[in-house]
Order: structure tokens, then sequence, then C-alpha cells
């Protein structure tokens, strides 16, 4: 008999319960074809959570997570009603945040592929484009000025003063350093280490750590670059990229830029790894974008990112690499046939059709 893989669905806000619907329905065809068995249980977070429970992340799913091998995420936060709560309590923070934390999700990993298929999406022109982008954004995530400490708001003379500390270590630098450069072995064998070395003492550590580390990786490439020419360089050049390693908030905003690149947030996906045990680790798996609640509940959301993310959870938590792999091929069958939602859909192509959120899940999964 199988092993039964136990999988908290937490599908959160707006888009959220739609992109979840077609990444369940892709994963019954998947748990079909390979023989396998997802034990796969709903629950509610972010204002889902709160108007159910009171909180953004209730106790009953916090357990649930507990019990099961991996989390698939869908988006949390609602812009017209975030501001009517205190800010500790808004998804983001009490949900988002606090599930990194408590799992130990030190570890972001956003792939972001520009399929030749749909070259036209990307804001760039066709010559920066090259023969394609594909780049692996490695990004710290329990570190740095979004952790660290003192974090307030303080009244002063004339106003208040707002306190965000950056802080690293020497252990949280190499492990995510490590993950960058086994990443980088697996690829094209290039990193690139992103900081700001020239005027914060964490990019000083950072650098020299990376450094350090990148010694015992000697078949990788290793360069260093400032984020501020990193954010330039993703627009100018963008296929000179292999892995980039960046410390959190310029993982955050670095990671964003490089997801225009692909023409939508909708088409990629991310994965947040904790420590490993065994042959396990245990993942947090999420699309790239936000809860969109203008589109919410009108077959309009591209699902695809929710859709790889599955992908990424079979292959980092699972070990499940033939059924990720197939979840992949599924996507880009499903993109050759012309198949476009709404986001990445142009009438001057002749042979895309322009289908919905469930349209595009049943294409998937049939291709699966």
């Amino acid at each position: 008999m199988s092993k039964t893989f136990k999988i908290a669905a937490l599908a959160g806000d707006g888009i959220g319960p739609e992109v979840m619907r077609e990444a369940i329905k892709v994963l019954r065809a998947v748990e079909k074809k390979f023989a396998l068995s997802f034990q796969i249980t709903e629950a509610p977070v972010g204002w889902a959570g709160i108007d159910a429970a009171g909180k953004a992340l209730p106790d009953a799913t916090l357990a649930l997570c507990q019990q099961s091998d991996a989390i698939l995420f869908g988006s949390v936060g609602l812009p017209d009603r975030d501001p009517t709560i205190p800010k500790e309590q808004r998804p983001e923070r009490a949900a988002l945040l606090r599930i990194r934390k408590e799992f130990g999700l030190f570890a972001n990993l956003r792939p972001v592929q520009l399929p030749k298929a749909l070259a036209h999406s990307c804001p760039l022109r066709p010559e920066r484009q090259g023969d394609g982008i594909d780049i692996l954004v490695v990004r710290e995530l329990t570190g740095g000025m979004y952790f660290g400490q003192p974090k307030k708001t303080e009244e002063i003379p004339g106003g208040h003063r707002a306190i965000d500390t950056m802080v690293y270590t020497t252990p949280e630098i190499e492990r995510i350093a490590h993950v960058a450069f086994k990443a980088a072995r697996l690829r094209r064998k290039k990193l690139c280490s992103i900081d700001k070395a020239n005027v914060l003492e964490n990019g000083v550590l950072w650098r020299d750590v990376v450094t350090r580390i990148g010694k015992d990786y000697a078949d990788v490439t290793l360069e260093h670059m400032f984020v501020d020419n990193g954010a330039m360089q993703l627009m100018l050049r963008p296929t000179q990229f292999d892995v980039m390693l960046c410390e959190n908030m310029f993982g955050d905003i670095l990671s964003d830029e490089a997801a225009a690149l692909a023409g939508s947030l909708g088409m990629l996906p991310s994965a947040s790894l904790g420590t490993t045990s065994g042959e396990r680790t245990f993942g947090f798996f999420e699309p790239a974008g936000g809860t969109a609640p203008d589109i919410a509940g009108k077959n309009l959301a591209n699902p695809i990112a929710q859709i790889l993310s599955t992908a990424l959870m079979l292959r980092y938590s699972f070990g499940l690499n033939d059924a990720a792999a197939a979840i992949e091929t599924a996507v880009a069958k499903a993109i050759a046939q012309g198949l476009r939602t709404g986001d990445i859909y142009t009438p001057a192509d002749p042979t895309a059709k322009k289908v919905g959120t469930r349209e595009m899940g049943d294409a998937i999964a049939a291709a699966v």
C-alpha cells in the first residue's frame, strides 16, 4: 500500500479558493496516475480565518499544519479590510510571517521562467530575452529587517519614529548559502550573491560568509553584486543570471521584479523550506501573486502558479520527482496548446484561446 502524504490546504482570501480548487484537481489526477495517496485537509487562514475563528491563523489551522507533511497555501489579505484591524493582527503578519517562524522556513525558492510561447508577455524587448529566461531566486526568509528587534513605532517631539532592525548571524547566512550553492550545482553552476556591502554592516558580513562558503563549491562560479545594480541588471540583461542569492528584504523585492519578466505573477510558484529530517523537508508552497480581490469569484484568475507550487511540494517535501515533472509537463502542454487566462492572453496571437480558471485547471489535469 502506498504511503499517505498529509497536506494542509490553506486557500485563504480573494482568488485563493479558486486557484486552490484547481491545484487539488491536478493533485487528484497525479494521485491516480502514480498510485499515490494524498490526504488533503482544507482549513481557513487570513480573513477567512478571522471570519471563522476570530484570528488570521486559527488554532485549529495551526494544529493541522503541525500534523501535516507540507502546507499548500493560497494567499491572504484584503486591502479594503486590512486597515480595519491592528497591523499585528493582519493576515500577512499574524498568519504568513508566523507560519514561517513557527516552522523555521528559512529558505524561499522562487523559479522564474519565461516559456517561448509567452515571450509576448515579457515587458522586455525580444533582444533582451535572449534564448529564454530561467532564473532561480533563493531568498533567506526568517532573518533580516522583517524579524530583527527592536521593531516599533514611538512618539518623539514633532511626530513619530519608526524603527526596524536588520540583523543577520553567521549561521543564518551559512545555511541559506548552502541551499543556493546546492541549487546552482543542479542548474548552470552560476551563483550571484546580492548585498549592499558598500553601506551596510550586514552586507559586509553577508559577502564574507558567502565567499567563504563558496570555497566548498569550486564547481560553482560565484559573483557578488550590489542590490541596486542587481535590480538594474534584471531589466538590462536577465539572461546573465542563473541562481540569485538574497537576504530577506532584497529577495522580497528582486523576486517580484524578476517575476515580471515571466509576464504574470500568475505563472510563478514558490517554495519555502525548513530543515531536512531524514528524507523529508517540511515546506510551505504558495503562488507568488496576491489575493487579487478585484477578479475573485469571476473565473478569471490564472491557476498555474498554484498548480506549479504543488509540483514544488511533490519534489522538495515528498521526493516525488516524476510526479512533479508530470505536472510541469502538463502545464507546458496546456500553454503549447494555446490556452491562456486573461493575464497571459494577447489578441495578436492567432493560436491563443482565452480560457477561465476552471478550464485551465481541467486542461492541465487532463494532460497529467
